[in-house]
């Protein structure tokens, strides 16, 4: 049970946590018992978590979020950075200024607020962690969203050398996820999303909140000797493409 993690008072940040992946991941701290304050650019229709108005790719608004959570709760436990994103787009047509932007949300804007955690869990006592929402883009091509692949192989490269630099203080890891059912899935999957579940070897596509008790696990005193890991949650990836036209015999002896 998520009661159970001990993270219990933990005071934790989750940018991006309004929608979506993010919003499981809010919940699941929550559930936790933790104090959970989210960011965005724009406050969302529904409360989650404690939120506070911030764009992660801004060093002065960062700064300013990091230090209005520590001045009004006194610390910061656990960072999630989950914030990022891509609409699709070839890479051929694509804009300089767009795959700078895509760039920047998913590899510069983790980076600066991870420094801006790093320094103040450093002073600290006890040990503070950051999560690192990835994706299974970051191993596999990424047609359409070349930049965002690109950036998240970046994120977990990143995820492993902060783990080194800022150890024994910190502990930073992070999550490479699959297909997850959201309510925007239909953008990225099209009306048929149970039948794009289908090709996940589970069967179907991840829940928000089951990217969440992941993170929180590994945010949790249970992953107390993890720090430089990429967790897959993808449901056991992809089904290779060449069995569906593969004329052999599975059955057989």
């Amino acid at each position: 049970m998520e009661s159970d993690l001990g993270l219990a008072g933990a005071v934790v940040l989750v940018t991006g946590g309004v929608r979506g992946v993010g919003r499981g991941i809010t919940r699941v701290f929550q559930d936790c018992g933790a104090h959970v304050v989210t960011c965005a650019r724009r406050e969302p229709e529904e409360p989650a978590g404690d939120f506070i108005a911030c764009d992660v790719r801004d060093p002065e608004q960062v700064s300013a979020l990091i230090g209005r959570i520590v001045d009004e709760r006194g610390r910061l436990d656990v960072v999630v950075n989950n914030a990022g994103g891509s609409p699709l787009a070839s890479a051929a047509e694509a804009s300089p200024r767009f795959h700078d932007k895509i760039v920047q949300l998913n590899l510069l804007a983790p980076l600066l607020v991870a420094q801006q955690a790093n320094a103040v869990m450093q002073r600290q006592d006890g040990v503070g962690s950051i999560v690192m929402i990835s994706s299974v883009s970051a191993t596999r091509p990424s047609p359409g969203t070349a930049a965002y692949g690109a950036a998240k192989a970046g994120l977990d490269n990143l995820t492993a050398s902060l783990a080194v630099e800022w150890a024994p203080k910190v502990r930073v890891n992070a999550l490479d996820v699959g297909l997850v059912r959201t309510e925007q899935a239909h953008l990225h999957y099209g009306s048929d999303v149970a039948a794009v579940g289908k090709t996940v070897p589970l069967g179907r596509l991840a829940e928000p909140e089951e990217v969440g008790r992941c993170a929180a696990f590994l945010a949790s005193p249970l992953a107390s000797y993890v720090s430089g890991a990429t967790l897959k949650v993808h449901g056991g990836g992809e089904v290779p493409a060449f069995q569906a036209a593969a004329d052999v015999d599975r059955e057989g002896s």
